[in-house]
């Protein structure tokens, strides 16, 4: 198999926070969503990956190469978007797409021009009239526009509302039909990653806590119901968290259909955000 991202025990200090020996390898001609809570570590491993910062140890490969994103000829071939636009306020279109014609060799501007026209975007509109919708699929039309590979998305689609990112996703799902082209995306907005995804990267404190093809976890993955007494039963090998009310005690286990064989629990199949909450809290828990 190909990888597109290749990151091998990347660590990262700051003062009250460490990037901890995380690894990970992005298939490519996949998608890949990153998840975890504000602060998990998501913004500093994409910097990383993207040698936007120093690393304190270990090792990242892009598109095959070592310390890809230190070489021209490997950054031409990736398009990053980050949260915010970062194209001065007095620009339009077309001053983008001259100013882009400069930056990369590949640079297509038929390709640019029909993702401007497509998203709807006002060639006469400087950048600073833009809503924030449009400045994002301002971003993404420009990196797409330059042969790209593989695409970095960092929050890119939050605080847009469900059309625009549901128009922002249908492009994703298009841009990857070409067999090498890869995307990696971070969001919080799991419903988003559910969508479109084809494997969940979760990282929360600074470490990777699973790595999964997102189908598997989908189908294996349940949240059983249940008494406190009834969850004591459940093998702890099955179980990936629990969350406690006063009325019930619900149990997130990693086979469902296994569970189902063995007792009578109901157990409901669990979505990306169940997984990213009872995951999260579980290691908040074993921490105390």
């Amino acid at each position: 198999m190909e990888y597109a991202i290749e990151v091998q025990g990347l660590t990262k200090r700051y003062p009250g926070f460490t990037l901890d020996q995380v690894s990970f390898s992005v298939p490519a001609g996949s998608i890949v969503g990153f998840i975890g809570e504000n602060g998990a570590g998501k913004s500093t491993t994409i910097k990383a990956v993207l040698d936007l910062i120093r690393t304190d140890a270990g090792e990242i490969s892009l598109m095959g190469r070592k310390d890809g994103a230190a070489f021209p000829e490997i950054k031409e071939q990736i398009g990053v978007v980050f949260d915010e636009s970062y194209f001065p306020d007095n620009l339009r279109i077309t001053d983008v797409d001259r100013i882009m014609k400069n930056i990369f060799r590949n640079w297509d501007s038929s390709v640019f021009f029909s993702y401007c026209r497509r998203f709807e975007l006002p060639e006469k509109k400087i950048v600073k009239n833009f809503s924030r919708g449009m400045k994002m699929k301002l971003s993404i039309a420009a990196a797409l526009s330059h042969q790209t590979k593989l695409l970095i998305m960092d929050e890119a689609t939050s605080g847009l509302d469900p059309v625009v990112r549901n128009e922002i996703l249908d492009i994703f799902q298009e841009f990857i039909q070409e067999e090498d082209h890869t995307v990696f995306i971070s969001s919080h907005i799991t419903s988003d990653i559910e969508r479109i995804a084809d494997y969940i990267l979760l990282i929360h404190k600074g470490r990777v806590l699973l790595f999964e093809e997102k189908d598997t976890l989908l189908y294996e993955y349940g949240i059983a119901r249940c008494t406190p007494e009834q969850a004591e039963q459940i093998d702890r090998s099955q179980i990936a968290g629990i969350r406690r009310n006063q009325f019930e005690t619900e149990v997130l286990v990693r086979n469902a259909e296994e569970l189902k064989r063995h007792t009578e629990l109901v157990v409901d199949r669990a979505t990306l955000e169940d997984i990213l909450l009872f995951t999260v809290k579980n290691q908040m828990e074993e921490k105390v």
